[in-house]
């Protein structure tokens, strides 16, 4: 697994990414008095709204990419191409991130916040077809 190490430090820091994000979801709720869960109105323009949907988004995005990155350890992915994979998508997902947080007209639906998400589903897929790919080698 020690070839993997790098693989597994990326892994690792999109899961403390998720958990980073609730908390700063949670605790920015309660000093503005919210209530927990979603926040309503939905709003891109509401600091709110766009740290509780940072992190929903970072939730969502978390299972379908790290379960493919440990199934492609587990069938013996070469570990500079897992590696390469995993810090491109996890480089994308703080860029994401730290876009959705700031706000302003890159944070909106159908600009470069939407490009970014796409673009890192388009990584879990080619991580997804390259575990596939050595599964079946």
């Amino acid at each position: 697994m020690a070839a993997y190490s790098f693989s597994i430090g990326g892994v690792l820091l999109l899961c403390l990414m998720s958990i980073v994000l609730a908390v700063h979801s949670g605790s920015s709720k309660g000093r503005a008095g919210a209530l927990s869960g979603p926040v309503l109105p939905a709003d891109d323009n509401n600091l709110l709204y766009r740290i509780d949907r940072a992190h929903m988004n970072a939730v969502e995005a978390l299972t379908p990419f790290v379960i493919p990155a440990v199934l492609a350890m587990m069938v013996g992915v070469r570990p500079a191409v897992l590696a390469t994979l995993v810090w491109v998508y996890t480089a994308i997902r703080l860029i994401h991130v730290a876009i959705y947080l700031r706000g302003g007209n890159a944070a909106k639906g159908g600009s470069v916040r939407t490009i970014l998400y796409v673009a890192g589903a388009f990584v879990t897929v080619v991580l997804i077809v390259t575990t596939m790919v050595a599964a079946m080698a």
